[in-house]
């Protein structure tokens, strides 16, 4: 048989945006566009894409020249394949906004440049502050570390940090830092001088561990790593120690926070805020007790003037009190007591005085959570523990939880999920989710976005949450609206379950080439695996997703290196006899498959106690990154491309998917 090879794009993401007939048909029409010389300018892409379907006669010729402009002005610049299809994202993304007359926000699209020459990079600043408030917290928190002690401390000063960043090791040793365990370091390629695939490994597995703590990476690929850009870098930097900074803020951690609250209801929205929102609560509680007569509601402004921090300070830490601090008329100078102040309590710098006038958002964020680690001023109420107690979720729930949360905020959709079973209950994030993995299927129209007032608003986006599921065939029996906006957590988590599945297969349908239009079973994916490990020549089987011999991690561990051979280190790999064994070849699993380049969330704990939904995700990201890589199909009759009318086929009966060898 003869194979045809697909059309690749270097970034992941922006590859599992497209089928392969649709990157055919852009890139005919990228082909187009090229003048005498064979170059694509910016100049030439509006009478192209006004053309394009999503785009046609919504948006104009000259609306389009004007969206574009917002990325440059330099009309003769050149465009290559990728960019262009940023651009054809961005355009489709305001098209939609105004064909459904919408007013949700396209800003995912537009804050990252889809122009990727080097001359638009500098249009990205970054704070010089942040920069070495960061490098002051690598060189803090990495100093002991192996392999990287020999190149710290980083000159804050220097272009160091970006330099150090281009291998990947550090990215992923910061990681392990703001969450222990997430890495298996003995994944991380960690040699002197790293090939480019190597490199490229490393950066894979920190975007795919990254996305797995709840960073935003959705416009950031490999490539921007490996270059080194300072604004990304710095800001996948700064997500990373706002998680850390931010891991305790939550009464699961710190129970002591329910002293902020009088009663249940109190508690359920207090588990519903983000982070930094509990921490603003935290602040303004001894700022109230303190006889502060402000209310703080940001971390920028509300603080320029020291005030605040003073009274905290004071408030927190009445050993070191002072009247000093407010008597002080200068800010600049107020600013620099209140950072002695803080030293006497050992808290990290991570603003100068300066940051503290100038109400640096994400410095004052980090300096006042290490206000908060050291020294929180809160007591355990047991009159009131009882209430954090009732809001506590089960192993396997919590789990779930933080699977599909993790999950959602991968898609790039323009909410962020910090805690699942609240942030749902309005049906907006999961309107979010379908138009995601389901483009078009949404009418926002009938949608309301929050803040939502009127209860009755909260159950029409639900049901038309439900009635989207059953268009897709869910299996949703007496389920409705209504049960999602009382936070049902049984069945949200089993509508999730599905919404992940189905957006699962529909990437592995992307792929496939002559199917008669058949669908893929889970079966389809227990077979592809199954033949994987038998074609390499291992012995392992599983007989379906909830076998229990897959506990010890042989199976997986033979079929990632089915499907690359290089990437398991077989002298790392234990028989995974005992539990400490199983969760070392769990973990190291986990690490191989997000440096491979899939997108997972489970734990080394689902693998060790075969949960069926977690080992499916795995192996259907294990099948959907061999078979996007190689972008080799078996094909029944020639090796001609087929056509837009056959393309979305494969057949995957008998799995006749196969990969060239």
């Amino acid at each position: 048989m003869s194979g045809f090879v697909g059309i690749l794009v270097s970034d992941p993401w922006l590859q599992s945006q497209f089928t392969q007939v649709e990157l055919r048909g852009l890139q005919s029409k990228y082909s187009s566009a090229k003048d005498a010389s064979g170059k694509v300018t910016l100049a030439a892409l509006p009478p192209v894409m006004v053309k394009l379907k999503a785009i046609h006669e919504i948006l104009s010729q000259d609306e389009i020249k004007d969206i574009l402009s917002e990325e440059s002005s330099d009309v003769d610049q050149e465009i290559d394949f990728e960019s262009f299809l940023r651009a054809y994202l961005n355009l489709q993304a305001r098209a939609t906004a105004k064909g459904s007359g919408s007013k949700k926000s396209t800003t995912s699209f537009r804050s990252t440049s889809f122009l990727k020459a080097t001359t638009t990079t500098l249009r990205h600043t970054i704070s010089e502050s942040e920069k070495s408030s960061y490098v002051t917290h690598i060189n803090n928190f990495l100093k002991d570390d192996p392999f990287l002690s020999k190149y710290l401390p980083i000159d804050p000063s220097t272009n160091a940090l970006f330099d150090l960043a281009k291998d990947g090791v550090l990215l992923c040793k910061l990681i392990n830092v703001a969450v222990p365990g997430t890495i298996d370091e003995r994944a991380i390629n960690t040699k002197q001088v790293l090939n480019p695939w190597e490199r490229n490994e490393n950066h894979t597995l920190c975007l795919n561990s990254a996305k797995a703590i709840g960073c935003t990476v959705v416009n950031i690929g490999t490539q921007d790593l490996v270059e080194a850009r300072p604004h990304l870098v710095v800001g996948l930097i700064s997500q990373i120690i706002k998680i850390q900074l931010l891991a305790d803020i939550n009464l699961k951690k710190t129970p002591e926070l329910v002293e902020l609250v009088e009663d249940s209801k109190d508690v359920e929205e207090l588990i519903s805020l983000a982070p930094e929102k509990v921490l603003l609560k935290w602040m303004n509680f001894h700022l109230k007790k303190a006889g502060y007569k402000k209310t703080v509601t940001n971390f920028s402004s509300d603080l320029k003037d020291g005030e605040a921090y003073a009274h905290l300070l004071n408030a927190l830490a009445p050993e070191h009190g002072t009247t000093t601090t407010l008597e002080t008329k200068d800010p600049t100078e107020r600013a620099n007591l209140i950072l002695q102040q803080a030293d006497k309590l050992e808290c990290q710098r991570y603003v100068t005085p300066q940051d503290i006038v100038e109400g640096s958002p994400n410095l004052n964020l980090a300096f006042v959570a290490q206000i908060f680690q050291h020294r929180n001023g809160l007591t355990t109420d047991n009159t009131k523990s009882s209430f954090a107690e009732m809001m506590t979720d089960d192993v396997e729930t919590s789990r779930e939880e933080r699977c599909f949360r993790l999950w959602i905020n991968s898609l790039g959709v323009d909410s962020y999920v910090n805690n699942l079973f609240e942030d749902v209950r309005t049906g907006w994030v999961l309107l979010e989710v379908l138009d995601k993995i389901s483009p078009g299927s949404v009418n926002w129209k009938l949608a309301t976005k929050p803040p939502i007032q009127m209860p009755f608003r909260k159950v029409e986006n639900c049901n038309q949450v439900i009635s989207l599921g059953k268009e897709l065939n869910f299996s949703l029996v007496n389920v409705a609206g209504n049960d999602i906006v009382q936070g049902n957590k049984k069945l949200i988590l089993a509508f999730l379950w599905q919404l992940m599945r189905f957006s699962m297969l529909q990437l592995l349908k992307n792929l496939r080439f002559h199917s008669q239009g058949k669908e893929i079973t889970d079966a389809d994916i227990l077979n592809w695996a199954n033949n994987k490990v038998k074609k390499s020549g291992r012995s392992s089987q599983m007989e379906s997703f909830k076998d229990k011999s897959l506990s010890n991690g042989t199976f997986f561990l033979e079929l990632l290196s089915a499907v690359e051979p290089r990437v398991v280190n077989w002298s790392l790999v234990t028989k995974g006899e005992t539990d400490e064994d199983m969760k070392s070849n769990a973990t190291y699993i986990i690490s191989v498959a997000r440096k491979l380049g899939c997108a997972i969330f489970l734990l080394p704990e689902d693998i060790m106690e075969v949960n069926q939904k977690m080992i499916l995700t795995l192996t259907a990201s294990i099948m959907y990154w061999s078979l996007q890589r190689k972008g080799c199909y078996s094909e029944p009759t020639s090796p001609v491309a087929p056509t837009d009318g056959d393309a979305e086929s494969a057949d995957l009966s008998n799995l006749s998917i196969e990969e060239a060898s």
